[in-house]
């Protein structure tokens, strides 16, 4: 795993800086709800401030004396990095709904009301807290209300608008940079692929399997990259000669981090294919190329949108938005986008 201190994160000095005033008046809150649109770089940044809360060399201190950043190497900044700190604790959907249930929670919260037992704060991180069912969440906002002393919640998420508003309104919000429509070239050179098929003459239930085909192919692909990747940055490679209770653990936990970044990346490219609808749909109104999101794509717009009607392409968005709304239950993924796509104006 790369070790990382808040210097790393120049994107995100806003919320970095934030951090760190609040560290230097002494007023840190007991609770924070990170909000961005990638988890790791919120794991990353909420594993750094528990670096620094507990850090034994701090590069930086403020006027008070406090900690402002961690100095990454002390035994207690590795052992949190390496996910073996007795006093910072991580949550992570699990069962096969991938939701964070009470159990985990209650644990959390027992642990959270001990005293610390090889540093300064206890800190409690849930990652994706938007997947805690009714009772996990209930059980946790017993404890926003009354936090013990010395002790860090932070929340992580890429999607609020899914959270008891009990919840979020007893958190501190910290809002990432990030967003818009970025797109990554290889992404882009996939949905050129993809758009071409679309666009393709052949527009009858042949040429939608072969859409689907398409796009099953590049969520396979990611799976595979997100496994190697995490599989890499785990503990579990590291070391041999676990207690089979901790290795039975982190094998869990590794298993529900694949699990949400891959949900995170299939939001991801189906939202790019919804952005490129989106332009046809614009060109269904003889819109300019300077509104479409992929202009360099303007050819299998066009074609597109001349074979359909305004409205149909409106509808094509909301099949899209539904069939997203559906992947984020306990569905079949490859029947629910077979049934998106064959759904489809094209």
């Amino acid at each position: 795993m790369a070790r990382m201190a808040f210097g790393d994160f120049p994107e995100q000095q806003a919320v970095v800086g934030l951090l760190q005033r609040s560290l230097e008046r002494g007023r840190l809150g007991h609770a924070y709800l990170f909000i961005g649109d990638r988890l790791e770089e919120l794991e990353s940044v909420a594993r750094t401030l528990a670096k620094t809360l507990n850090c034994t060399q701090p590069p930086r201190r403020g006027a008070n004396g406090v900690a402002l950043d961690c100095c990454d190497h002390c035994l207690a900044c590795r052992k949190i990095d390496d996910g073996n700190h007795a006093d910072v604790q991580w949550v992570r959907p699990e069962s096969k709904l991938r939701v964070i249930q009470i159990d985990q929670v209650r644990e959390v919260l027992h642990t959270v009301h001990l005293k610390p037992t090889e540093a300064e704060y206890k800190v409690s991180v849930l990652v994706a807290a938007e997947r805690m069912n009714v009772n996990a969440a209930n059980a946790f906002l017993k404890t926003l209300e009354e936090p013990p002393a010395k002790s860090v919640m932070i929340l992580l998420t890429t999607d609020p608008q899914r959270m008891l508003e009990t919840i979020l309104s007893r958190c501190l919000r910290l809002v990432f940079a990030g967003g818009g429509r970025k797109v990554a070239a290889e992404e882009v050179e996939w949905l050129k692929d993809f758009s071409g098929l679309a666009s393709g003459a052949q527009a009858g239930l042949l040429n939608r399997y072969r859409l689907l085909d398409s796009l099953l192919t590049r969520l396979a692909g990611k799976r595979e990259a997100i496994e190697k990747a995490l599989e890499e940055r785990s503990a579990l490679e590291r070391y041999e000669d676990l207690d089979p209770k901790l290795r039975e653990r982190l094998e869990d936990e590794l298993a529900a981090a694949i699990e949400a970044e891959y949900r995170r990346q299939r939001v991801d490219l189906l939202a790019t294919v919804q952005w490129w609808l989106r332009d046809v749909w614009l060109r269904t109104m003889a819109v300019t190329e300077e509104l479409m999101c992929f202009p360099q794509l303007a050819g299998a717009s066009d074609t597109v949108a001349r074979r359909i009607s305004r409205e149909q392409a409106a509808e094509n968005l909301v099949v899209l938005e539904r069939t997203q709304r559906l992947l984020g239950g306990n569905v079949q993924e490859a029947l629910t986008l077979e049934v998106g796509l064959l759904k489809l104006n094209l």
